[in-house]
């Protein structure tokens, strides 16, 4: 039933947009014959389908990312940015476009393109990550990496913040349409370099299903059934990193699918096993995002609204939800 939701709402993805293509025309186009119209066959191979495969792979990315970092920290409001990645690529990001006055004009120039930003977003990332990692290893306690994540987001954003205040309003302008994140404007180069971060940062949660069940009872727990927990720790937070850090360059920062996903799929699913968590987050992930990109695409017109706006919006009540049910705070 998911797979033919997931199929279904692919098809209606790329049918929908300024320009209405018939259901009809995009099964043709995609299984390999010509559309009627020459523009139609151009928009669905050139813009509608690299966007919704972008859509796929950043909502299978983000909801199994969620599912690592809630199983891990056994707490329902983690997400895949809890470790600070979100925030580590904002800061690289915002180093180039606010600090571009602070470059010299030919390496200002470079960073400035589409594969500059993207390669101070990874890098931004990358460093958070190797922060963390150098902290993990000093730390037992989960909750404690948890807060230094939060702590090195507090501090990334402080840094982007002061990067704003002595910048240009153009400059401000175009760090705000990166952070409201996007899933078009992707060559099909960029596509496939995502294609393969998301599919390896997958392999290796699907590599640790039995550790995060184990994970579910607890530390002691998990030692007592023979699992690594320190092994198990560190490939999650690598896999984690990898998915979140990767989807972030390539898309920006997108909020809430991690968060949210993963209960959606633990109430359809009435389960706590990984086994079927795993498989039934990575397919509603996908299933959420392309249902996100049809939103913000306001079909019948041309204007495209921000993903990340539209997945607040859906995940936002699911959160709040989340908190009421669970008494949180009380």
């Amino acid at each position: 039933m998911l797979l033919l939701s997931w199929l279904l709402l692919l098809v209606l993805n790329i049918s929908f947009g300024s320009i209405a293509i018939p259901v009809k025309e995009v099964l043709k186009s995609l299984t390999g014959s010509q559309a009627t119209k020459e523009t139609w066959e151009y928009i669905i191979l050139n813009y509608r389908l690299p966007k919704a495969i972008t859509a796929i792979l950043v909502g299978m990315g983000l909801s199994i990312s969620g599912l690592l970092m809630q199983t891990l920290f056994r707490n329902p409001l983690a997400g895949p940015y809890v470790l600070g990645l979100s925030s580590g690529s904002s800061l690289g990001v915002a180093f180039v476009i606010l600090g571009a006055g602070f470059l010299p004009s030919f390496v200002a120039e470079y960073f400035l393109s589409s594969y500059g930003i993207m390669l101070a977003s990874c890098l931004g990332s990358f460093l958070v990550l190797l922060l963390v990692l150098l902290v993990s290893n000093k730390l037992r306690d989960t909750t404690s990496i948890l807060i230094v994540g939060l702590m090195f987001g507090s501090f990334s954003g402080a840094i982007v913040s002061v990067l704003a205040y002595f910048s240009s309003a153009a400059e401000l302008q175009k760090f705000t349409f990166w952070s409201m994140g996007s899933l078009g404007n992707l060559s099909w180069n960029q596509i496939l370099l995502l294609f393969t971060s998301v599919i390896f940062g997958l392999f290796l949660s699907f590599t640790n299903i039995k550790s995060l069940d184990a994970l579910l009872l607890g530390e002691n727990y998990a030692k007592s059934m023979g699992i690594n927990f320190r092994k198990s720790k560190f490939i999650i937070i690598i896999a984690t990193s990898i998915l979140a850090g990767s989807i972030t360059a390539f898309a920006g920062p997108i909020a809430f699918v991690g968060l949210a996903v993963p209960h959606i799929a633990k109430i359809i699913f009435k389960t706590s096993s990984h086994s079927v968590l795993f498989w039934g987050t990575l397919i509603l992930g996908a299933i959420v995002m392309l249902f996100c990109d049809m939103v913000s695409q306001l079909p019948g017109s041309d204007i495209i609204l921000p993903i990340n706006a539209i997945t607040s919006i859906v995940g936002a009540p699911v959160v709040i939800w989340l908190l009421v049910r669970k008494n949180h705070f009380s």
